[in-house]
């Protein structure tokens, strides 16, 4: 049995969340990638679809993010507008307000819809100039 309390993994989920779950870093964790190519939004002005792949890519301070949540956050913009751009900020603010990591970095990658690939990434925390700081290699 777990010693965590999620109220969505390992239960039966059938609508989406923006409720992010978390659970502790285990020690020695010093980066955490998670990726999904099953994301969908709709354009802002014109209602139609938009298919992305969605990577966050973080250190952890404390806390994870815990994927099935994660699952139903993404799910959560079916059916919301959303610029590519402003979806990739979005996603990081909420990481970032949620686990407070050390750096998350979101990259939005939305399939092409009339010829044209969008790619956005956000960076937090942002340096003191405002720029995000360059990610570590």
């Amino acid at each position: 049995m777990s010693e965590y309390e999620f109220k969505s993994l390992g239960k039966t989920t059938r609508a989406p969340s923006r409720e992010l779950e978390t659970f502790p870093t285990p020690p020695s964790v010093k980066k955490v990638v998670l990726e999904s190519d099953e994301v969908t939004s709709l354009c802002p002005v014109t209602g139609q679809p938009d298919w992305e792949t969605v990577r966050i890519e973080f250190e952890p301070g404390e806390l994870c993010i815990e994927s099935k949540s994660l699952k139903l956050y993404l799910w959560s913009f079916r059916e919301e507008g959303v610029f590519c751009e402003a979806f990739a900020a979005r996603i990081a603010k909420d990481i970032y307000d949620k686990i407070t990591p050390k750096r998350v970095t979101v990259s939005v990658s939305q399939r092409p819809r009339g010829g044209i690939t969008i790619y956005a990434e956000a960076t937090l925390p942002e340096s003191a100039s405002g720029a995000a700081d360059a990610p570590q290699k």
